[in-house]
């Protein structure tokens, strides 16, 4: 049953990433579909695959707040630099801030959310 939440969460972030990205690039006109969202989201995929490396390595229950801290920082601080310094795209400030911003919603945000509504259930 663990194993099952942890691949639903991990497939929860992969999507919350993807989203994020697609929404980016349709908001900035950029129409090559499938092989662009893949060009833009790879470093932030693999920021993402950090963060869950080290939250697996730290034995933090993957839909906790603290593996979505973890998850977050991952993507945001190993995906920048990726895409800045491996993919050779900018990183310009409102970009650090919007990406980090959305990631942090979706991929924090939504274990505290889930674990808000699982204490509200409980308490009933």
């Amino acid at each position: 049953m663990r194993s099952r939440q942890a691949a639903r969460s991990l497939l929860l972030d992969v999507v919350a990433v993807l989203v994020f990205v697609a929404v980016g690039r349709r908001s900035h006109g950029e129409t090559d579909a499938l092989a662009g969202v893949g060009v833009t989201a790879w470093p932030f995929l693999a920021g993402l695959a950090v963060g869950w490396a080290a939250l697996l390595g730290l034995r933090l229950a993957p839909g906790s707040v603290r593996a979505g801290a973890v998850a977050t920082a991952g993507t945001i601080l190993v995906g920048m630099p990726l895409r800045h310094v491996v993919a050779g795209e900018g990183t310009a400030l409102t970009f650090v801030v919007v990406a980090t911003c959305f990631v942090t919603l979706f991929v924090l945000g939504r274990r505290v959310l889930s674990g808000w509504v699982a204490r509200r259930l409980a308490a009933r």
